[in-house]
């Protein structure tokens, strides 16, 4: 029996496209070999290459003027591939909305003058800075967000204003709503929460940003050669890319970006409101800046937390434990997740709240 995964990532995937990948494994559309064994360059491999970014680029509505990118290293790589390729005037500012974020900017201090513009540190992350009250120094590259916080279960609402290269981690929430692709230059996206299995991460570039990649870059983390060599520049993660295909196909024929964000937004609200009209669980993050693909909550102590992530887990509702920075819980409901799994989780959570509301 199949569990109702809410695990933060590696996550949790379609249905249909596991029963796919698995009724090709053996034999990949007639080839007589898995996905696993070809090579990389043989034509059913650059044609499952090809159709993985065509879709992609349909999907979120990339320009022309845009070059996707396949690569490896997750997003915790691109930390380090964005100044490398992005610093020309040696200087950038980021915008610190949690763990990841902090990550992205202590690798960057090491390539150039890096900055931290804004900060929700000091309330443990628990809200998206006023995007308003940000000023940024003059003659900076770029200016890093994370745009969805994994950990702490907050999204930005609204962007912040720059005539810098705006770059964003979107590694958590990409293709669960709408967003328009040309107010940013760069997009990166570990796939293993919201597309594929972990081995491919998702690079969205505009293309005059291409060529400026300092000397010390390596070679692999340089956007121009991947580009060049429409990401084969070496043996590309094959089985994720592939596994990403198919779930850009499933989206498409479910209605694209904006029938899931619909479908998103319906099963965050119903946790949402279940959760503010309890008197049991607490979600501590400021209402306007709650992501929809991360919801993390509590019960009032941590004996409780624990208890209720070891019943849920008899439930088949498992990989709830928050993350050690949060503590409590914490429900990754991604583009895959059911809302007949949310819910069994609220009804679940409603006799918890029963049976142990006087403890």
């Amino acid at each position: 029996m199949r569990v109702y995964n809410f695990a933060a990532g590696p996550s949790t995937l379609p249905l249909p496209v596991l029963e796919q990948a698995q009724k090709e494994l053996l034999d990949y559309n007639g080839t007589g070999m898995s996905i696993t064994e070809m090579s990389h360059r043989s034509k059913p491999f650059m044609a499952v290459n090809a159709e993985a970014n065509a879709l992609l680029r349909e999907l979120m509505n990339i320009p022309d003027d845009y070059s996707v990118l396949f690569v490896q290293g997750g997003a915790t790589q691109q930390f380090a591939a964005v100044p490398l390729n992005l610093l020309k005037n040696g200087k950038a500012d980021y915008i610190v909305t949690g763990n990841f974020a902090s990550k992205a900017y202590e690798e960057g201090l090491k390539y150039g003058d890096m900055a931290i513009a804004a900060s929700s540190k000091e309330a443990n992350y628990t809200y998206i800075p006023d995007m308003k009250n940000i000023k940024f120094r003059d003659g900076i590259d770029y200016v890093h967000t994370t745009y969805n916080n994994t950990i702490f279960g907050t999204r930005y609402t609204e962007l912040p204003t720059t005539d810098a290269t705006l770059v964003t981690d979107m590694s958590s929430c990409i293709l669960s709503e709408e967003i328009d692709v040309k107010k940013f230059g760069l997009i990166y996206a570990g796939a293993q929460k919201n597309i594929a299995p972990a081995g491919v991460t998702i690079v969205i570039v505009r293309k005059d940003l291409l060529g400026s990649a300092l000397p010390i870059c390596p070679v692999m983390l340089n956007y121009a050669v991947q580009d060049k060599n429409d990401s084969l520049y070496n043996t590309p993660p094959c089985f994720p890319i592939y596994v990403s295909m198919l779930v850009f196909r499933w989206l498409k024929e479910l209605g694209g970006v904006k029938a899931i964000q619909k479908i998103n937004e319906e099963k965050a609200g119903m946790l949402y409101d279940f959760i503010d009209n309890s008197t049991f669980y607490t979600n501590n993050v400021v209402k306007k800046d709650r992501s929809i693909m991360n919801v993390p909550f509590v019960t009032p102590n941590a004996d409780l937390d624990a208890q209720f992530v070891a019943e849920a887990t008899k439930q088949g509702l498992v990989s709830l434990k928050g993350h050690r920075l949060v503590g409590g819980m914490r429900a990754s409901i991604y583009n895959a997740m059911p809302k007949e799994g949310v819910i069994k989780l609220i009804d679940f959570m409603k006799k918890f709240e029963l049976e142990n509301i006087n403890k």
